[in-house]
């Protein structure tokens, strides 16, 4: 065992878009912890989800693969130890790692490479979402209409049990942080994840700037959106709900900074800053407004675009990157900077990436294929453009350099066919849409039988965002 490669600490929130962040040019938001830490290290511009929602994305993180090949489809799909994760490469080398907070897997029973568990938030009754495995038809998702209801300050579950990582956090590290041996701690919060609700504090900081524009609504929309607009029902936000939910957003962003910074502090306090890597980053964004559209599941920049900032012993400080980079990165950098070599994955090492001149035409690879999806949905960014291929369906394609808030979409113009023929056969370099799209429908079929059919899964109806540990699960059916 080497006891002089570093400490790793992990830190990642829920549903945080990159966009509302000081260090990614956000002139509103107030995050000085997490701006500092990206002064202190590399900031990655263009960093992904490879899916953008919640559990699979964290078996992708977990996995250091694609979700489509471990089966990881949506939220009724969670983790449980298959294929192995960083963290049981870690183990085997001796290496003491553990989590504190969400992780959104099965339960915590599975070995899913961790020596510990602390305060773990896992899916649902181990079975998670199982609505968002009924796509044909896609049913109506009523509880989506609390988003527009239970927003402005005040104070949640979620914002106790980040409170209680935070501290459970600062606890470990001084009274473990500086073990003989080194260790990985992965901290996961919920903010800024819906309920937008902030406590009064933050929310205050944000109350009286009006309404923020918003980009308004694809016309004519493309056929993907449309169905799911129609499944996830948020038709009630109106002007005021919209000023108060994207002030809440903010508020929640700034809460989620004042924590993280609260730990940074005590990394400081407790001589750990010298040899310990601290990456931040959200398992994917959220689309804050942006086209009428609130939470993720899409591959606007918005949803799909997550912080990734790295900072440690022998990273360049005050670094930008232009290397487009995605969660899937996580596996190998964990792993590398712990001397061990990650084999056969699609990722690189953040570490590596950062040391080297800037790539700007790699390829990120992101997919969708849960709740309110029609048809399975395929993103490919590489250079300038954005591909999104929808199976059965019109693509649609972004230039981000000349169009970053992706307002022309190029998806049919003849003009640039030999874009999307190049991108789309990198595409099927990495996954056969149209196999995987029936791929996941066949398993997601398999799932709902296992739950009493259709009808009955429909009719038991769908909770919205996981409650903490201790607080129960609320259904809709219907409004």
């Amino acid at each position: 065992m080497n006891f002089k490669i570093p400490n790793q600490l992990i830190l990642m929130t829920d549903e945080h878009t990159r966009k509302v962040l000081g260090c990614y040019g956000n002139k509103i938001i107030k995050t000085p912890n997490i701006d500092n830490l990206a002064r202190q290290g590399t900031l990655f511009e263009s960093a992904y989800t490879n899916v953008p929602i919640c559990v699979p994305s964290r078996a992708s993180f977990a996995t250091g693969d694609y979700a489509h090949r471990s089966h990881h489809w949506d939220n009724a799909t969670p983790y449980f130890g298959s294929p192995p994760s960083w963290g049981s490469k870690l183990q085997k080398a001796g290496i003491t790692v553990g989590s504190i907070g969400k992780l959104h897997y099965r339960n915590s029973d599975d070995d899913v490479g961790l020596d510990f568990q602390k305060i773990p938030m896992h899916v649902v009754d181990g079975t998670g979402d199982v609505l968002g495995c009924v796509r044909e038809p896609l049913p109506k998702r009523w509880k989506a209409l609390s988003m527009a209801e239970k927003i402005g300050p005040g104070e949640t579950d979620y914002n106790v049990y980040d409170r209680q990582v935070a501290a459970e956090t600062i606890e470990w590290l001084a009274e473990n942080g500086k073990q003989r041996k080194p260790w990985v701690l992965f901290v996961s919060m919920v903010a800024p994840h819906f309920p937008l609700i902030a406590p009064q504090e933050f929310y205050d900081l944000y109350d009286k700037l009006g309404l923020m524009p918003t980009k308004p609504r694809e016309f004519p929309e493309h056929p993907w959106h449309h169905a799911m607009r129609n499944c996830q029902i948020m038709d009630n936000f109106t002007p005021e709900r919209t000023r108060v939910a994207l002030a809440s957003y903010y508020g929640l962003v700034t809460f989620i900074d004042d924590l993280i910074g609260q730990i940074l502090e005590a990394v400081e306090q407790n001589g750990l800053s010298g040899n310990t890597q601290i990456i931040y980053t959200s398992d994917h964004g959220d689309n804050i407004g942006e086209r009428d559209f609130w939470g993720k599941s899409n591959f606007y920049e918005e949803s799909v675009g997550v912080p990734c900032i790295i900072k440690g012993p022998g990273i360049p400080i005050g670094k930008i990157s232009r290397t487009p980079v995605s969660l899937i990165d996580f596996y190998p950098t964990l792993l590398k900077t712990a001397g061990i070599k990650p084999g056969a994955k699609p990722g690189a090492s953040l570490v590596d990436l950062a040391n080297v001149n800037d790539d700007f035409d790699r390829l990120v690879f992101s997919e969708y294929h849960a709740m309110g999806s029609k048809t399975g949905a395929f993103m490919i960014r590489k250079g300038p453009w954005k591909l999104i291929y929808y199976v059965s369906m019109k693509p649609q394609l972004f230039n981000l350099s000349e169009d970053p808030e992706e307002l022309r979409d190029l998806g049919v113009d003849p003009e640039f066919r030999d874009i999307r023929s190049k991108l789309e056969r990198e595409l099927r370099l990495i996954c056969d849409p149209e196999l995987i799209d029936a791929k996941a429908k066949a398993d997601q079929t398999a799932i709902i039988e296992a739950n009493g059919g259709i009808e009955a899964v429909v009719a038991k109806g769908g909770f919205g965002a996981t409650p903490p540990p201790g607080v129960s699960a609320e259904y809709m059916v219907r409004k």
